[in-house]
């Protein structure tokens, strides 16, 4: 028996084939792959005749929303070529699933884009900075989640004219980041690295001083951003009763029928919990329920918040959020959970060092949901704003995060392996990220075209 027939028996994975292997051949494995996949491979981008229409996109993901609730969707959209992008992760996927890919997978993120990175409270209430959206999650190629955000970082300099070649140096150094960080995370024991978390110190590692400023406000509105936040600001007392304020169409009250629904909704997402995140969770009480509209691409799914007592005046707000098939899985060939409720709950665990104790799933009627807590110290950078050099730390920062989270599910030792001496992969991502940002700017003017000429329902400023 050879030494490989040792380890392959002594392995701890159940899987088809050893989870184990040695540093030695996971970096066989990365040079291997750049020889196959040479870095300059990754800024090519091609416009294929089969692709979707910016019109039959919008109109496919209109499909299911709430018919009222789309001229909102259309409206913020329609704010700028950034707003456009995020509202599009679907279109992106069709095209990134004809790039050239190492196929080498992580759990993605699915809409990694510059917004979607966010301070939020992990399980023991310490605020750290991550990924914070996963509605798209799904296992597919790591190049995916890194091209998206480096697009999105050249979107967002150009919203804020921001030149040409500071926003290729932030998508540069984002890619830059996310292979050093590769590089630190392979030489470290599993358990160190897997342990490592975003908090205040990803700035000091990521070198982003200029951020600090940024960084330090958003930390500080995170602080501020708790269920007894929302309680002072959206809800009013009649007959002793806690209730939600309305403010339509954002914030609107459901009917009996309804709220009944999602009380029963909520007792089934409770038994989705860790056992012991239950008896915490069965010693709160609900008051109201209203439904509430959220984010870019979100809007017109349905939606909810759930305010709760718990101690005396204590409260907590749920949200209760549609869960639909990622949009990235018609590209990608992997087996998820058939509830996508669960699916992105197992994705958020699988991606983020810490997240929220509250995140559960649950149906009400044939419609799936994600749970979790509301403005759980939730705040964020908004890239849109950057200066430059701030824009450039930015893309850093983010990098950094990213490649911490793929880690978790890749052996960061094979990428690194490949990434290793990768200036020229950099700059074939800042390439492909131009190259992308300009091509989102046409499909945005077409976009604006059709709402100009009426074939889509718009409502601004909402």
């Amino acid at each position: 028996m050879n030494n490989m027939d040792v380890h392959t028996q002594k392995t701890l994975f159940t899987g088809n084939g050893p989870a184990w292997r040695s540093a030695a051949d996971a970096r066989a494995i990365g040079e291997t792959l750049r020889e196959e996949i040479p870095f300059g491979a990754h800024a090519e981008f091609v416009l294929h005749s089969d692709r979707p229409t910016v019109e039959d996109y919008i109109t496919d993901t209109n499909e299911g929303r709430e018919e009222n609730l789309i001229p909102i969707r259309i409206g913020r959209m329609s704010a700028t070529p950034f707003a456009f992008y995020r509202g599009t992760a679907g279109l992106m996927a069709f095209d990134l699933h004809r790039d050239t890919i190492t196929g080498y997978h992580a759990q993605l993120c699915g809409d990694a884009h510059a917004g979607n990175f966010g301070l939020f409270a992990g399980r023991l209430g310490g605020i750290i900075m991550d990924l914070n959206d996963f509605d798209e999650t799904i296992p597919g190629p790591w190049e995916w989640d890194l091209k998206r955000l480096a697009a999105s970082l050249i979107l967002a300099g150009r919203n804020n004219d921001i030149k040409s070649k500071t926003n290729s140096k932030a998508a540069r150094h984002a890619a830059r980041a996310y292979r050093r960080t590769m590089h630190r995370l392979a030489d470290m024991p599993f358990l160190q690295a897997w342990r490592t978390l975003p908090d205040e110190t990803a700035l000091k590692k990521a070198k982003v001083e200029a951020l600090e400023e940024d960084f330090i406000k958003a930390m500080r509105k995170a602080q501020r951003n708790t269920s007894t936040r929302i309680f002072d600001r959206w809800t009013e007392q009649e007959d002793g009763q806690w209730r939600f304020t309305d403010d339509p169409p954002v914030r609107t009250h459901i009917t009996a029928t309804t709220e009944n629904d999602i009380v029963e909704a909520l007792r089934k997402y409770v038994t989705t919990l860790p056992a012991s995140q239950r008896p915490l969770a069965h010693r709160y009480r609900i008051h109201d329920i209203v439904h509430r509209v959220v984010g870019t691409g979100s809007v017109g799914l349905h939606s909810y918040l759930a305010l709760l007592q718990g101690n005396g005046n204590e409260v907590l707000v749920l949200q209760i959020k549609q869960a639909q098939p990622s949009l990235l899985a018609p590209y990608v060939n992997h087996t998820t959970p058939e509830h996508n409720g669960q699916r992105i709950v197992e994705g958020i665990k699988l991606v983020q060092a810490d997240y929220d104790p509250s995140v559960g799933w649950t149906s009400i009627g044939d419609r799936e949901y994600r749970v979790r807590q509301f403005r759980n110290h939730k705040a964020h950078i908004d890239p849109t704003t950057l200066t430059g050099n701030n824009l450039d730390d930015y893309g850093r920062l983010t990098g950094a995060l990213l490649a911490r989270a793929h880690a978790r599910t890749l052996d960061p030792r094979i990428l690194s392996a490949y990434l290793r001496k990768g200036k020229h992969f950099d700059k074939a991502i800042a390439a492909y990220a131009n190259t992308y940002a300009d091509q989102m700017e046409r499909d945005y003017r077409d976009f604006q075209s059709m709402v100009g000429d009426k074939l889509f329902p718009v409502m601004h400023g909402v």
